[in-house]
């Protein structure tokens, strides 16, 4: 029956129709899901923020990375072509290298789901035919392995896991997208192999301790709801439970600094109560944990990730929505971690790392998470992330990168020159180049993320001005376009251009700092429920022309932390709606250092809209204190100080570093009097 499956599915991807029933994960049939995914490229962006934003990760994000990671400094491709035979070289990069690339022909294609430039695909066929030749007869592809003639398996931190998810997703991705199998048939095969060499009754201690950095659960699952073969799905499952069934020591594959809760090996995740260790592999691990729940509905496991969930949420997350406090520590148990989760409530601004690829995997785990359970708050975490800590990631003109995020940066204490990921200006080019082409994939594929479908309707996650045409569960069709200027703005237009005659809902995200939002149909009180930090139900017998509009206050805030965030206490952040703001010190009076800037509690914020600053953003104006004394001593005699009134300007988190060097702060210290 498998097979059978499978023949059919292929049979209808080379007829260009499998294609069309499959969403960027693609949980459409997953039976315990209760938020459904739209098809890849039923919506798309037409005019405001993330229309801008798509706009130049079409023109300038993924030909730039495309240049990069073809030529010869960023040596993807040419890994791929020495592991064919195809060039003379030695393998360059990182170990997860071909993962990066993965990810860039991935952004690719949902470049092509919206353009549709067969030059993309071409170039794709091209680079496809590449990997093939670079893939081993038993379906074994890592070029480094190859190329070095390395021991397959021999050590974790090799990435193969890694890599393989990357494959399968994006292979997955690029079938349902043009219909063809020549990347799928890749990825088929060795998955195969990763299935006879992992699900076998007396698999070694080693091998047992291979599920490291794990994207390859989510790849697996979406392989198996792209062809039909529930082996796929096994292994995922099978790659979750072996966590937490070995020692915390050293072996022969898991060198010191990458064992215990710095892997999540320590505690099986049905029994974990708290996030631990390096943020993206918790994070990757806890999204490909909730694709394995959609299609079994495990208790065990969904309740063991909402746990998760509310540790990294309420105890370890930032309020840009980055994860991942310290690049160096130790977990609760006292295990060595690096780039992770630490303590609960322990948030350094300073030395926050925040990696980019730690961020987007939260907002990937929240969009997982928001199809399991049908809870806005997941979309809420998702969009904080997109609007903050992911887009901080990468320039405004899209060519350059940040790999960590702090939430400071004062120039008298931070020495990042050293440092391979941790810098103050954004980069065309870092050595470990997770971050970029994941980030690049996201915002080619976010458009995916603003609407998902209910048993008898559709729900609006995300904000921005799109069309989306796509058929409901009951294969009718929905036809809906969407006006905004959100974030900047609060209202939001959505106009009914084609729908079904009988009733089905409408949901709104009604974002949780949204209190005292209304909702109109048609210029008329809605008469539903409006609760911030929930869905609000429109459900009704709908005509072509009906419009719905949502009204959401924007006022400028002070956010303050939990006091148990010793970094934090008596400072505050500036939000609007979703937005994050920051003090730069580009904005002050020249040799102004941010430690300098205070707020003082009455100070009215001020929001402005500027189309021709920072590529178009809101910005947020207010009085604050400038402190004039200087003292230079480790610790020094309480004495007045001497201030400085001057009308300071606050802008966006994601787009600081946008002007030069810069010092800044998104956590203000607060004048009371």
């Amino acid at each position: 029956m498998k097979k059978i499956l499978l023949s059919v599915s292929l049979m209808l991807a080379g007829a260009g129709l499998f294609a069309q029933t499959a969403g960027i994960i693609n949980n459409a049939n997953s039976p315990h899901v209760k938020l459904k995914s739209v098809n890849i490229g039923d919506c798309t962006w037409t005019e405001g923020f993330w229309a801008d934003k798509f706009k130049v990760c079409e023109e300038s994000m993924v030909p730039y990375m495309g240049d990069v990671l073809c030529g010869d400094i960023g040596h993807a491709l040419n890994n791929f072509k020495i592991a064919a035979g195809l060039k003379e070289g030695k393998h360059q990069g990182m170990k997860w290298h071909d993962g990066d690339f993965y990810k860039w022909m991935e952004a690719s294609v949902y470049v092509y789901a919206q353009n549709k430039d067969e030059k993309i695909i071409e170039a794709l066929d091209n680079y496809i035919e590449i990997i093939g030749k670079a893939q081993q007869p038993d379906g074994y592809l890592q070029t480094q392995v190859t190329v070095n003639g390395w021991e397959r398996y021999g050590n974790r931190q090799y990435h193969e896991m890694y890599n393989s998810g990357h494959l399968y997703t994006s292979a997955c991705i690029h079938h349902r997208v043009t219909g063809k199998t020549n990347f799928l048939d890749i990825a088929i095969k060795h998955a195969d192999n990763l299935y006879g060499t992992f699900m076998v009754d007396d698999l070694s201690a080693d091998l047992k301790r291979f599920g490291f950095n794990q994207t390859q659960i989510m790849g697996l699952v979406e392989l198996y709801r792209t062809v039909g073969d529930e082996k796929y799905l096994k292994l995922a499952e099978k790659f979750i439970n072996l966590r937490g069934q070995s020692p915390s020591e050293p072996s022969a594959v898991a060198s010191f600094k990458f064992i215990g809760d710095m892997v999540q090996e320590r505690t099986p995740i049905r029994k974990e109560k708290e996030a631990v260790g390096h943020a993206v592999l918790a994070l990757y691990f806890y999204a490909g944990a909730a694709d394995v729940a959609a299609e079994t509905g495990e208790k065990a496991l969904i309740d063991a990730l909402d746990r998760l969930w509310h540790s990294v949420v309420d105890k370890k997350m930032y309020v840009t929505g980055a994860c991942g406090q310290t690049h160096h520590g130790a977990s609760s148990h006292v295990d060595m971690i690096h780039e992770g989760f630490i303590n609960d409530y322990m948030m350094p601004n300073q030395t926050a790392y925040n990696e980019t690829c730690a961020n987007i995997c939260n907002s990937m785990f929240n969009y997982r998470m928001l199809g399991l359970q049908g809870k806005s708050k997941y979309a809420d975490i998702m969009e904080l992330v997109l609007f903050n800590s992911a887009l901080s990631g990468i320039s405004l003109e899209g060519k350059d990168y940040f790999y960590a995020n702090p939430l400071r940066v004062n120039h008298n204490v931070n020495d990042h020159a050293s440092h391979e990921t941790e810098f103050d200006v954004r980069r065309p080019y870092i050595k470990c180049f997770c971050c970029p082409p994941n980030l690049v994939r996201t915002i080619a594929k976010v458009s995916g993320w603003a609407y998902s479908l209910t048993d008898n309707g559709v729900a609006v996650n995300l904000y921005g001005g799109n069309k989306l045409t796509t058929k409901l569960v009951d294969g009718s069709k929905l036809e809906l376009s969407q006006v905004t200027q959100y974030p900047w703005e609060g209202n939001v237009s959505i106009t009914m251009n084609k729908c079904k005659k009988y009733a089905f809902e409408v949901l709104l995200r009604i974002p949780d700092w949204a209190n005292g939002s209304k909702i109109l149909v048609n210029g008329k009180d809605a008469g539903v429920t409006i609760k911030a930090g929930e869905f609000a139900k429109v459900e009704r017998k709908w005509r072509k022309g009906d419009v719905i509009t949502l009204d959401m206050p924007m006022d400028a805030k002070l956010v303050e932390g939990n006091p148990l965030i010793e970094e934090v206490r008596n400072q505050v952040a500036i939000k609007r709606g979703p937005v994050v703001y920051c003090a730069e010190s580009a904005d002050f009076p020249k040799d102004t250092k941010i430690l300098d800037i205070y707020l003082p509690v009455k100070s009215k914020l001020e929001a402005e809209y500027k189309p021709d600053f920072l590529g178009g953003v809101s910005t947020v104006s207010a009085e604050v204190k400038l402190r004039k004394d200087k003292k230079e001593g480790m610790y020094n005699e309480l004495s007045k100080p001497e201030w400085q009134t001057f009308k300071a300007q606050f802008v966006p988190y994601f787009a600081w570093a946008n002007r030069g060097e810069t010092e800044m702060s998104v956590w203000i210290p607060i004048m009371w009097e």
